[in-house]
């Protein structure tokens, strides 16, 4: 390793991190912004959705065809790339008034985050030695958490102390200081492979992310049974099992299917996958909840969603420490278990709750969700071998995003959906006068997703028990063989 990489590399992952924080910022730090962007932009609730989605979206369609060419161009020259892209989409969106120019702005952040969160992984790998390449990892999988967290309470801040255009346009002067930083401190070249983009592939990738979650977002407004709606679902099905069938026979894939023989690896990725469809569940609800049922302003509700970001910056550092010492599957197991319990409370909430119950039941979700996340990154990027350490980051950044944009769109279709029912008639935004109506949709979205966290909790108890199993039945051969 070159000496001057080795000696900065506590400055790269420095940069590294911050990039990464940034990215997945963005994906949540809009949800306690959203009220007000619905009245000044003049768009419906489950239409200002798009704002959140689009991003998300755009990142969970392309996060493979930048890892790959970060692979064939250099990870870090791909990295630069992105952070410039980024900066520049944050600045469009803080600029614009139009709600079709933001979702484009949204659509170009959403691009430049994905180039860099498909080589955040790959440099640190190649930077860090083996005995503190687990610890630096564990660092980026934290701040991911972080950013996904910090995000609604900042964004509460940012709306009260000025406007919402100014969520967008702090990034501009921190992403130009850290891509100075990077020029500065990045490696200046990196190892690449010889080989070309599995352009087949992508295309099909795409086709299978983007009408898949466009039929969801639409099926919301008018209803899952339209044609348009339908074919948009039957699109992204034939694409999937196209892609599948095309990257098994492709010399170079885009995405290496075999790493998913690891059941240990793969059963990782779906507990995340599940936890972050459960946590932003709740992420997109709450701040509707604090402002338009407890009137609570967009400031105070920023400051009660700081609670969970303080939380897991005290319980990750802890779960990872702890994770070396016990392993990482009685953890993550006791997270998932716990992040149910917190979600179930969470469903008694309603427009009486007082804001001590409400402080109580965030701080159980965040320790949970604290127990759970680095332990599972620690599991997901240790079951892999060295040469596949890239294409598991890249994977896992993946996952994370389908499981925000899962979380969105289950949590606003089951939460207009009862609220329908219980009104009487379809309604895609909240009522005023019928807190009710919202707080029984509310109630419902929080058992569903406290249900998917339990079958996470299941399955790694599974796990657990077959595990448990299996060394006692080594040791009663010993004995035999004795």
């Amino acid at each position: 390793m070159n000496n001057n990489i080795n000696k900065n590399r506590w400055l790269i992952l420095f940069v590294v991190v911050m990039v990464t924080f940034m990215c997945t910022l963005d994906g949540s730090i809009v949800n306690v912004a959203l009220p007000v962007m619905s009245k000044v932009l003049d768009v419906t609730t489950s239409g200002i959705q798009l704002i959140v989605t689009s991003y998300l979206i755009v990142i969970a369609a392309t996060i493979l065809v930048f890892g790959r060419l970060g692979d064939i161009l250099g990870k870090v020259r791909v990295f630069k790339f992105g952070l410039v892209l980024f900066t520049l989409g944050s600045l469009f969106c803080g600029l614009t008034s139009s709600f079709s120019l933001l979702v484009l702005a949204r659509i170009i952040q959403g691009i430049g985050a994905a180039g860099c969160m498909a080589n955040n992984q790959g440099i640190i790998t190649a930077v860090f030695p083996a005995n503190e390449r687990g610890r630096a990892l564990g660092t980026t999988g934290t701040f991911v958490a972080l950013g996904s967290l910090v995000g609604p309470p900042l964004g509460g801040l940012i709306v009260g102390a000025f406007s919402w255009e100014y969520i967008f346009l702090i990034n501009v002067p921190v992403g130009c200081i850290i891509f100075f930083l990077a020029l500065k401190i990045l490696p200046k070249s990196n190892r690449t492979v010889a080989g070309k983009l599995d352009v087949t592939g992508a295309v099909l990738f795409m086709l299978a992310i983007i009408p898949l979650f466009a039929a969801i977002g639409k099926g919301q407004e008018i209803g899952f049974s339209q044609p348009i709606v339908l074919s948009g679902f039957f699109i992204a099905i034939i694409a999937f099992i196209a892609f599948v069938l095309v990257e098994k026979k492709k010399a170079e894939p885009l995405l290496d299917l075999e790493i998913f023989k690891n059941k240990l690896f793969s059963l990782s990725l779906f507990c995340g996958f599940l936890t972050f469809v459960a946590i932003f569940c709740t992420n997109i609800i709450q701040p509707f909840y604090f402002q338009d049922v407890l009137a609570y302003s967009p400031s105070f509700a920023g400051l009660v969603l700081m609670i969970s970001p303080i939380i897991l910056t005290v319980v990750s550092p802890f779960s990872g420490y702890l994770s070396d010492k016990i392993g990482s599957e009685m953890l993550t197991f006791a997270g998932l278990l716990m992040t149910s319990l917190a979600l179930l409370l969470m469903s008694t909430l309603n427009d009486h709750s007082s804001l001590t119950i409400i402080v109580i039941y965030i701080a159980v979700l965040s320790v949970g969700n604290g127990l759970f996340q680095s332990p599972n990154n620690s599991l997901i990027m240790s079951t892999v071998p060295k040469h596949k350490l890239g294409i598991a980051g890249s994977t896992n950044a993946l996952i994370r995003n389908l499981g925000m944009v899962c979380g969105i769109a289950l949590s606003t279709t089951l939460l207009y959906n009862r609220m329908s029912d219980k009104i009487g008639y379809p309604v895609t935004d909240y009522v005023v006068g019928r807190n009710d109506a919202f707080v029984y949709g509310m109630s419902i979205v929080y058992i569903v997703a406290a249900a998917i966290c339990m079958i996470g909790a299941v399955l790694t108890a599974y796990r657990l028990l077959n595990r448990k199993s299996r060394r006692e039945d080594i040791v009663i051969l010993e004995e035999i063989k004795k």
